[in-house]
């Protein structure tokens, strides 16, 4: 049992935290500043600690900050106020996700015009299925050899999904339940003490209020796990976190974006 409990727990969080350190903070906001070469790595790690459920940098990167953009509005990629269940949220986001995947669509160039990380062969190589397969085995012999019953087996379906699983959590309660910092114009929300256990990505509203802040946690009492790892890994020079004061001009950038989104609906309603 010790085995299985420790797997998991390492799986959940090296995703979690990939997830949320590259995905999130790198590949859709460009928070931090870092060397061609701990790119690749961050990358690597990316895909590896996902496994079969990697999602491609530059895919997740757009549909993210067409959420910024739209957030809760029925042009938001996974806004939880337009679907009566998490599964349906997580299939429409899906779907939109694998259009812009293959190019069957493609995104406003307004959400391409900062940098995107790409590394193709491995976007290729994580994405096939035959490699998402084989993780899967992976993962379910581990609890064949370690599970002290099969009732442990219902935790393999998180392992397999644990991407597209964390990013539905956040997405779904962030922006359902909790207490608001700020009025963003939204339904985002912070979560305490769950926040912690999604190393900060539960403090929605804090990061919808200033969404370059590395710093998701405003509060005393919330703590953003993630947040102080990219400390740590600046002060060892391995990351450069932007100054808030750069940082603020994309927020200006952003809001401008907004502006020009409901001028476009204004339009199309006249």
């Amino acid at each position: 049992m010790a085995v299985i409990l420790t797997f998991f727990f390492t799986h959940w969080f090296l995703s979690l935290f990939f997830h949320s350190f590259f995905l999130h903070r790198y590949a859709s906001h460009q928070m931090y500043n870092v060397t061609p070469g701990w790119e690749r790595v961050f990358y690597f790690s990316t895909w590896f600690v996902q496994g079969s459920s990697f999602l491609v940098p530059r895919a997740y990167a757009v549909m993210h900050r067409m959420h910024h953009t739209y957030s809760d509005t029925e042009m938001d990629p996974h806004s939880p106020h337009f679907f009566k269940d998490v599964y349906h949220m997580m299939m429409h986001t899906a779907a939109i996700y694998r259009r812009f995947l293959t190019g069957q669509d493609l995104p406003d160039p307004q959400f391409t015009r900062e940098y995107l990380p790409i590394w193709k062969s491995l976007d290729r190589f994580g994405s096939n299925n035959i490699v998402r397969v084989t993780f899967m085995i992976a993962y379910t012999a581990i609890y064949f050899y370690f599970a002290p019953s099969y009732w442990w087996f219902l935790l393999l379906p998180i392992h397999f999904l644990m991407g597209p699983i964390q990013g539905a959590i956040v997405n779904w309660f962030g922006h359902k339940l909790g207490y608001s910092n700020y009025n963003n114009g939204d339904h985002s929300r912070n979560t305490t003490p769950w926040g912690v256990l999604l190393m900060g990505e539960l403090f929605q509203n804090n990061h919808h209020h200033a969404k370059s802040n590395p710093n998701f946690a405003r509060k005393w009492y919330e703590f953003d796990t993630t947040y102080l790892v990219m400390k740590g890994m600046h002060f060892f020079g391995i990351i450069k976190l932007k100054p808030l004061e750069v940082q603020h001009s994309h927020e200006a950038h952003g809001t401008e974006r907004v502006v020009q989104h409901e001028r476009r609906k204004q339009m199309l309603q006249q």
